[in-house]
């Protein structure tokens, strides 16, 4: 069975002292990721482009894949229950004539910002996109 994927777009990003929204939109909605704060400093430091005096733990995650010949395909919110949302990060490492396709579980928040680090997209399913509650402007 295929599951219809809708790409998101990053909208914008709220953060307060106890934690911090992410705004993802498709075509027909916007909906709401909510995260702990440092993950919002991280992308906030990402999206500004401030620079940093050390590497930081998504700049490693970066540097092993980049050390390993892998790269990072798309992101797929994949679940939502109560309201907490489920994601797949998915990698591919090429070996001469292989591919290794590698899925993996994560935290959408940790996988939105690998995305947005690596310029890939970020999808969800059409049963979660249904399942979001719609933020307004």
């Amino acid at each position: 069975m295929t599951k219809e994927l809708i790409q998101l777009s990053f909208d914008k990003i709220m953060q307060t002292r106890n934690y911090t929204v992410v705004i993802l939109a498709a075509r027909e909605k916007r909906f709401a990721i909510y995260t702990e704060p440092s993950i919002g400093k991280v992308l906030q430091l990402f999206l500004t482009g401030v620079q940093k005096s050390r590497p930081l733990t998504f700049d490693l995650i970066t540097s092993i894949f980049d050390g390993y010949n892998i790269q990072v395909k798309q992101v797929v919110i994949n679940d939502l229950v109560d309201t907490t949302y489920y994601a797949r990060l998915f990698l591919e490492q090429d070996e001469g004539d292989l591919k290794h396709v590698v899925e993996i579980d994560a935290r959408p928040s940790d996988c939105i910002s690998i995305a947005l680090m690596n310029n890939v997209p970020v999808f969800c399913t059409r049963d979660v996109l249904d399942r979001t509650i719609h933020i307004e402007d």
